[in-house]
């Protein structure tokens, strides 16, 4: 009898399932649930309230329905048993986190404290606690702790700490009524097996914790401030799990809310971007994940600790057993191409697009394709939501050079996917420049399937191949996969993620190739966005912070 794992994948704006076979990785059903509540960036659900800029939350009652839609759905186009299902694994963005009660519940969810902000989820893309990543950034450099190297020199106003120290600054009442603060990722776990099995991947990359060390000195967060000493203690754990680890098994209210087994193995959580490398079959060094979506994140691993300035983070067997896990990103790619269709692309674009039953997407990448590069005369900075790496500082913006009354919307659309290209081409060269090898090029997410004229830039840009996962919900096989090893191989499954990978992760045949004529022409742009970036980035010109003040204090927001 074949045996299912199940791994589902907890976006940005919707959750996706797939259920897949362990023998082969073939995905037998997928489903897809899109959050009622979305992000939200505008009002409180259900209210008036107003958010601040930079805020981005979620309701943490669209991921419990979530599992409620999605795995009765697998089971029922599948024609799957529940007891044919072994494990399951999920994964989710991070940091996004949340305040919740002794018994689990999100603060949200309880009437005394809806209203507040700051008792929601907080998403990954949630900026507004940049004050609180400068403070974390100027005590630990004050300190000299030696943590901030293995971040790339900055912590981030996404990550963990950032977001809880905002919470006891502006809400000192959440703060306190919170029993825990914890990753969605891990809440879902604690929903699904009654445990609290903290991942050793979100602690890692997101808030400080090191295998050998383990969390910073409680001195560190008293210097922050007095009330945020005992934070680890008081509103987190120190009991840390491994990738690859069983959480525990599906309680009885989830059997029975999702139509599976009680007892079935549940993986310990992971984070999307990490959970995608072995799914696109990466498992050694020399080869960069790329997950492309709204945003990108860049993994690789290697056998050794190197410190690479502005990386998100490097933890040892944070993606992979045996290895270091690098992490690296731009906080918006595919955001940006969104936001430029919206707002700037004329109707008869769109008239076009109607008129032959295709995406305005499409439309603009076959007018795009059809320009050599340099021709637009365009250069833009990618930073339209603050910059990742590797100057790590969300109050950038993003930067358009070149126009005139002659430039068209496609030239428009191709500078700025050919700024994101520039933006992971840095990272590449600042990896590389501090001893990480990187010879090839792997991409998965939504990117890679829907624009080809994207990806040939990469390639060119880079200068290297880009090979593609053959999966297109390359999150939800790898928590898939990560389920199958939860279950353990007495079970049907796998001893390890390494033996899950060779079985179950797939590559395309399709390939994009790098065209050495473009990529010299590229080379000559690429210098000039370096010098943009540096002179716009590393503070000899703040003009993007100065702007960002002003239109804070007008009390404008952002459209």
């Amino acid at each position: 009898m074949p045996k299912y794992s199940i791994g589902i994948d907890f976006g940005t704006e919707s959750a996706r399932a797939v259920l897949v076979r362990v023998e082969d990785g073939k995905e037998v059903a997928t489903s897809v649930y899109n959050y009622k509540d979305g992000v939200i960036d505008e009002f409180l659900p259900g209210t008036n309230i107003k958010l601040e800029p930079d805020w981005a939350l979620q309701n943490p009652a669209d991921y419990i329905e979530a599992l409620k839609r999605t795995i009765p759905e697998l089971l029922e186009k599948s024609g799957v048993r529940a007891e044919e299902v072994i494990g399951i694994g999920i994964d989710f963005t991070s940091c996004t986190m949340l305040p919740i009660d002794k018994e689990g519940t999100p603060l949200c969810m309880l009437d005394e404290y809806r209203e507040n902000p700051h008792s929601w989820v907080k998403l990954w893309k949630h900026h507004a606690a940049q004050p609180e990543a400068d403070r974390i950034n100027e005590v630990a450099r004050k300190r000299k702790e030696k943590f901030l190297a293995r971040y790339g020199g900055k912590y981030s106003s996404e990550w963990f700490f950032s977001k809880a120290l905002q919470i006891l600054n502006e809400a000192p009442e959440i703060y306190r009524a919170a029993d825990r603060l914890i990753e969605a990722a891990d809440w879902i776990v604690l929903q699904l097996t009654g445990q609290e099995r903290r991942s050793s991947c979100t602690a890692g990359y997101k808030a400080l914790w090191d295998p050998e060390t383990g969390f910073p000195s409680k001195d560190f967060f008293k210097a922050l401030d007095p009330r945020f000493e005992n934070v680890v203690d008081e509103k987190m754990s120190r009991e840390i799990h491994f990738l690859g680890e069983r959480a525990g098994e599906l309680t009885a209210r989830m059997a029975s809310l999702t139509g599976l087994k009680e007892g079935t193995p549940v993986a310990v959580a992971n984070v999307d971007a990490h959970v995608s490398v072995p799914a696109t079959t990466v498992t050694e060094p020399g080869k960069m994940v790329m997950i492309m979506g709204t945003s990108i994140c860049h993994m690789m691993v290697d056998k050794k600790l190197h410190l690479i300035p502005g990386m998100c983070g490097v933890v040892k067997e944070g993606i992979l057993p045996g290895y270091y896990g690098y992490e690296a990103g731009q906080s918006a790619v595919g955001d940006i191409f969104a936001w430029f269709v919206k707002n700037c692309v004329p109707k008869e674009y769109f008239e076009e697009a109607n008129e032959r039953g295709v995406n305005v997407h499409r439309i603009l990448e076959e007018k795009a394709s059809r320009l050599r590069v340099g021709e637009s005369g365009l250069l833009a900075l990618d930073w339209w939501n603050g910059n990742r790496s590797v100057l790590v500082d969300a109050d950038l913006s993003g930067l358009l050079l070149g126009a005139t009354l002659e430039t068209k919307p496609e030239e428009i659309y191709r500078a700025l996917i050919e700024a994101t290209a520039f933006g992971t081409y840095k990272i590449i060269n600042t990896f590389e420049e501090n001893g990480v090898k990187i010879d090839e090029l792997y991409a998965c997410g939504g990117l890679p399937e829907r624009n080809k004229l994207l990806m040939q830039i990469y390639a060119d840009v880079t200068g290297r191949k880009i090979k593609i996962a053959a999966s297109s919900q390359t999150p939800a096989l790898g928590s898939a996969m990560f389920g199958a090893v939860a279950a353990g191989k007495e079970n049907g499954g796998y001893e390890n993620i390494i033996e899950a990978a060779r079985k179950m992760a797939h590559l395309r045949e399709e390939r994009f190739v790098p065209d050495e004529k473009n990529h010299l022409l590229y080379e000559k742009i690429y210098a000039e966005y370096e010098r943009l970036h540096d002179y716009f980035g590393r503070g000899e010109n703040n003009v993007m912070k100065t702007l960002k003040k002003i239109k804070k204090d007008q009390g404008v927001r952002r459209c």
